[in-house]
């Protein structure tokens, strides 16, 4: 979504030839392979890990930190891992999506007309807001130190980065 604004607000001249069904294909593509391998990969770990202190998760869904906590072994180092490259892996695509919006703005911020300029960042700053939220909430669900964990705590960051996004999509497309 950064990049279709980025051309569409940067580059409108060419957005045609650059938007096209094959550039979109090839992103979704990438989107749904990189979720998938990600699945993957954390449900495979997850059930080649011993669970020593039960099979009951404080959420209201199952997720790879609540699973850590059940944990006995070693190889909960495996999943850490997993989530190290996991967050890299999203930084790496946040900060991609930080630096088209920077260069939205900076072109936005040339438009002479005030009306146009409102236009232009009322359709950036909801996207850019969602994916701050759903970055910095995940990353901290995922790498926050034990010793800040609560049940109350974990809940309202796991709803922050789960329910949140996903329903307020429509107000953003």
């Amino acid at each position: 979504m950064a990049y279709d604004r980025y051309v569409a607000i940067c580059r409108p001249l060419h957005y045609g030839t650059i938007m096209d069904s094959r550039a979109c294909a090839k992103m979704a593509a990438a989107a749904w392979a990189s979720g998938f391998l990600t699945a993957v990969l954390h449900t495979g770990n997850t059930f080649s890990m011993p669970l020593c202190q039960g099979n009951t998760v404080d959420q209201f869904f199952c997720e790879v930190p609540q699973i850590l906590k059940l944990s006995c072994s070693e190889s909960y180092l495996r999943e850490v891992g997993l989530l190290l490259v996991t967050a890299c892996l999203m930084l790496g695509c946040f900060v991609f999506i930080v630096l088209s919006y920077v260069q939205i703005f900076t072109a936005v911020l040339r438009i002479p007309s005030e009306q146009g300029r409102h236009k232009a960042f009322s359709m950036c700053l909801p996207h850019l807001a969602v994916v701050s939220l759903f970055v910095s909430t995940g990353i901290f669900a995922y790498l926050k130190p034990p010793s800040l964990s609560s049940p109350a705590l974990d809940l309202v960051v796991a709803v922050l980065y789960t329910v949140v996004p996903p329903t307020l999509n429509p107000l953003i497309y």
